[in-house]
């Protein structure tokens, strides 16, 4: 699904579609070939695509144009996901690493081991703080995005081929014919399921309902709902996500979305340091600045006097003048020094008068001015 419930990108064997919610054909992208996994940024309005030749392509949806096209040197692309906090997207490999992407960077941001075989599936819970992985060596990790740290590792006989995070932080497991439901498998050690529940065949893909206790399992016979209590969240925002929305509301919103669409360089693995003032950087712009025009243009002028009519701009009213400047900068500065020492004195003196105030007083206190 796309930014609205009206429009969904499918990808078919050769090509990239894009419909509305009448099953009507919009767009043929056609640059987008052999897509295994999608994922949609909402914040962003980008299409992420990772196909079968290594290549990992961002789509902007609200102009329709390619944003970037990156070869990831790591063969096919079956694994992938998105960090829902920042926005950076999590590629799984058959030598059992997971690497960290961004459209403004040709290498990964950031490379981490975590199975000895290949990394069948990726899930990171809502607040982009953990990340559960499985791989073929049947083993279920569980990781810290912050510190890159593995927390708990748990063994899978039939091992995990699904992963889904709910919105209350229940982790849904994939293995086989069975599904498993685990409750705060990331804060503590589990030593069993919260649910489980068995299918006629095999899973092909599980997920959550948003603001619903609801779990969509799809197998090899159809698809299934599964009730899992507490999986939803029950207090949303309406000005964010409203299930409950007319039509009118959702243009409104599709709008004001439009408008205050994050730009795709923005995206970066700490969102906070974009808010924050790069002093370094400004101080080393200020130098080459200075190299380059030869001169400081932040620093203060030296005062020159201007020439006056005829007979009234002699060498000694010049010196008269820059010497009255130079005296009055001169006294400016003494001013300011001697205000300065006379607020540290009053400083002392209160809190030397707070420290007799709090002593009891004795015969020595007559001496004391």
């Amino acid at each position: 699904w796309l930014h609205t419930e009206t429009m969904f990108a499918a990808a078919q064997k050769k090509w990239l579609y894009i419909y509305d919610n009448q099953a009507v054909e919009l767009h043929c992208v056609k640059k987008f070939n052999d897509v295994r996994r999608m994922e949609f940024l909402p914040y962003h309005f980008l299409l992420a695509t990772c196909n079968a030749r290594g290549f990992l392509q961002y789509l902007d949806v609200s102009v329709g144009k390619e944003v970037t096209a990156i070869c990831t040197k790591a063969g096919r692309l079956d694994v992938m996901t998105q960090n829902p906090y920042n926005a950076i997207i999590h590629l799984g490999h058959p030598q059992g690493t997971v690497s960290l992407w961004s459209p403004n960077s040709k290498e990964p941001l950031v490379k981490m081991l975590c199975h000895r075989g290949g990394v069948r599936a990726i899930a990171i819970d809502r607040t982009g703080t953990y990340m559960a992985t499985t791989g073929l060596d049947r083993k279920l990790n569980i990781f810290d995005i912050r510190s890159y740290r593995p927390l708990h590792s748990y063994f899978i006989s039939s091992g995990g081929n699904h992963l889904a995070f709910s919105q209350r932080d229940l982790l849904a497991v994939g293995s086989g014919t069975t599904v498993n439901v685990y409750k705060d498998i990331h804060h503590a050690t589990v030593s069993k399921p919260y649910l489980t529940h068995s299918l006629p065949q095999g899973v092909h893909g599980l997920q959550f309902c948003p603001f619903e206790d609801v779990l969509g399992v799809g197998h090899g016979r159809g698809f299934s709902s599964l009730l899992v209590p507490g999986a939803g969240e029950a207090n949303f925002d309406g000005l964010e996500c409203n299930p409950y929305r007319s039509k009118k509301q959702r243009q409104e919103w599709e709008v004001k979305a439009l408008l205050e669409k994050i730009q795709p360089d923005l995206i970066t693995l700490d969102p906070t340091k974009l808010g924050k003032v790069d002093f370094i950087t400004m101080s080393q712009k200020n130098q080459e600045r200075v190299q380059r025009l030869g001169f400081d243009p932040s620093q203060r002028e030296k005062f020159e006097p201007k020439r006056k009519m005829k007979g009234r701009s002699s060498a000694k009213s010049i010196e008269r003048r820059k010497r009255k400047v130079a005296v009055a900068e001169q006294r400016e500065a003494i001013r300011q020094s001697v205000q300065e020492k006379q607020e540290a004195v009053r400083e002392r003196e209160k809190v030397a008068k707070s420290r007799l105030s709090h002593t009891k007083g004795s015969a020595l206190d007559r001496f004391h001015k």
